[in-house]
């Protein structure tokens, strides 16, 4: 009989061919889901019912954690503008496709679906009203123009419900942000002004983006979401929790 004290260790998932991980950074695949995992329980006390919407879900890094951590109630939909990350965890994650649920976006993005037929302001998410208790967009917001970010933020709001939570991370342009920008000191350089932001390649835009702190807080609000909690990110060139900004809100 096994020890009641040993710790069990998670299962790990399989592990996604070099050619799709090339897309969606670096870092061990199995090690970053259950770090974001970490994050959830602590930031935004993730229950065992909560029906989740992935943002920008990729490879499906925090599907995986998710699947032995949701209860039969709970339930995971994510969306991804890549078919291919859509196709890998919809064949290979081996997740429950009754609970949990992979959907390829058509959005046109020059970095990862240039012939994409909705343009990203103009996309209405596939789901009606209040379909969801928390919405997850890590390393969405990063490849998003400005101009496209208050169309996500109210469809997120539109499709939490009531109290619904919205975990996030971005680059915000605050104070911090541009000093170390000016300074030389910011791990990751955005040198291109854009309507509200800064990129880091103008000819492909989408690559990194970064947000006026200001500008985003008010986009937050007007789609009905309250800033409950902010955390820098160590992009700045300073100690932070994470690698990006993470911002925590909650649909009023």
């Amino acid at each position: 009989m096994a020890n009641s004290n040993e710790r069990v260790e998670p299962r790990r998932p399989p592990t996604p061919p070099p050619e799709l991980l090339a897309g969606v950074g670096s870092g061990d695949y199995f090690e970053i889901g259950e770090r974001a995992l970490a994050l959830l329980e602590e930031h935004v006390g993730l229950r065992d019912t909560d029906r989740i919407l992935d943002v920008g879900c990729g490879l499906g890094r925090l599907a995986w954690p998710l699947g032995d951590r949701l209860a039969g109630s709970g339930s995971y939909d994510g969306f991804d503008v890549a078919r291919p990350y859509v196709n890998w965890c919809s064949g290979s994650l081996g997740l429950d496709p009754a609970r949990f649920r992979f959907h390829h976006a058509d959005v046109r993005t020059r970095l990862y679906n240039p012939q994409g037929k909705i343009e990203p302001a103009d996309f209405r998410f596939p789901w009606p009203d209040r379909s969801f208790d928390l919405a997850i967009a890590t390393s969405l917001f990063t490849h998003l123009l400005p101009d496209a970010a208050p169309r996500y933020l109210r469809e997120i709001a539109r499709t939490l419900d009531r109290g619904g939570r919205l975990f996030a991370s971005f680059f915000l342009l605050d104070e911090r942000a541009r000093k170390a920008l000016a300074g030389g000191t910011a791990l990751q350089p955005l040198t291109s002004a854009v309507p509200d932001g800064l990129v880091a390649d103008p000819d492909v835009p989408e690559n990194a983006v970064g947000y006026d702190a200001d500008w985003l807080l008010r986009e937050i609000a007007g789609a009905g979401l309250e800033v409950r909690a902010s955390h820098a990110g160590y992009w700045k060139g300073q100690p932070g929790l994470e690698y990006q900004d993470l911002v925590v809100a909650r649909r009023r």
